[in-house]
């Protein structure tokens, strides 16, 4: 069971923000809550004990912030500690890079702006890396993805990645923005960013699945949403309203009839 986990929060959420003085995407609030405190949230429910969060962009605000919750932390039975990322402008796998140094073995990488369930996290948390170094979570309700064209696209074949990438036109599934991986993906995107001086996270999955090391694990009916317009944000606190409601709903039944 992995215990660590990177979260990306290195960018500039460009498209979220009213203004250049708006708060930083990860603290951006969804239902009242920080994005980044959610993902933390989310990982924890999965078992993560160790969360390494790469800042960028405004990264004093955000580590500030992290400051400011680290007793709860700490009474919860969990650390987290920051990695700058001084070249947040280029590709989010160099983001990944950066906590090269901090992580010591397998480990989940989450983007800071995705809402999900513990339960996907969870899932990625126990997946078996002798099989594939990295596992992502997809989403193959497509029919229900919000602004499906922005969603990064995956092609998948008997549970391995074959393609991924924003442009696809002919794919099954969708990355919903969290990873099981192990430190085989770092080498992988070393060798673009060797090659290209830059690289995406997709750059590596694409590296790792060309070797057949890239798989898949099918999120089913779980609960995720990348937020990174307002309008995503407005999908998500719906979402979650509604979840909400549905526990608040199914905690009085059970009440009830104990």
């Amino acid at each position: 069971m992995i215990r660590e986990a990177v979260i990306l929060a290195a960018g500039k959420g460009t498209r979220i923000r009213v203004n250049p003085a708006d708060l930083p995407k990860p603290l951006q609030l969804v239902e009242g809550r920080s994005l980044l405190d959610r993902t933390i949230d989310s990982l924890v429910g999965a078992g993560i004990r160790r969360v390494h969060v790469v800042t960028g962009y405004r990264g004093d605000e955000v580590r500030e912030a992290l400051a400011a919750r680290q007793n709860d932390h700490r009474r919860r039975g969990f650390s987290v500690v920051t990695v700058e990322n001084p070249e947040y402008e280029l590709g989010n796998g160099v983001s990944v890079l950066a906590a090269r140094a901090r992580v010591s073995g397998p480990f989940l990488i989450s983007m800071a702006d995705h809402v999900y369930e513990p339960g996907m996290a969870r899932a990625a948390a126990s997946a078996d890396l002798a099989i594939a170094d990295l596992h992502l979570c997809v989403d193959r309700r497509l029919a229900s993805v919000y602004d499906l064209d922005d969603a990064t696209k995956v092609v998948t074949q008997g549970g391995r990645i074959r393609e991924i990438g924003k442009h696809l036109v002919d794919y099954d599934c969708v990355d919903c923005g969290v990873f099981a991986a192990t430190p085989a993906l770092f080498c992988a995107l070393d060798e673009v960013r060797r090659n290209t001086g830059d690289c995406s996270l997709s750059d590596g999955v694409r590296a790792l699945a060309r070797r057949g090391r890239a798989a898949v694990i099918d999120v089913g009916t779980s609960f995720w949403q990348d937020v990174d317009t307002q309008g995503a944000r407005l999908v998500a606190e719906r979402q979650l309203r509604m979840r909400n409601r549905r526990a608040v709903s199914a905690g009085f039944v059970q009440h009830a009839t104990a």
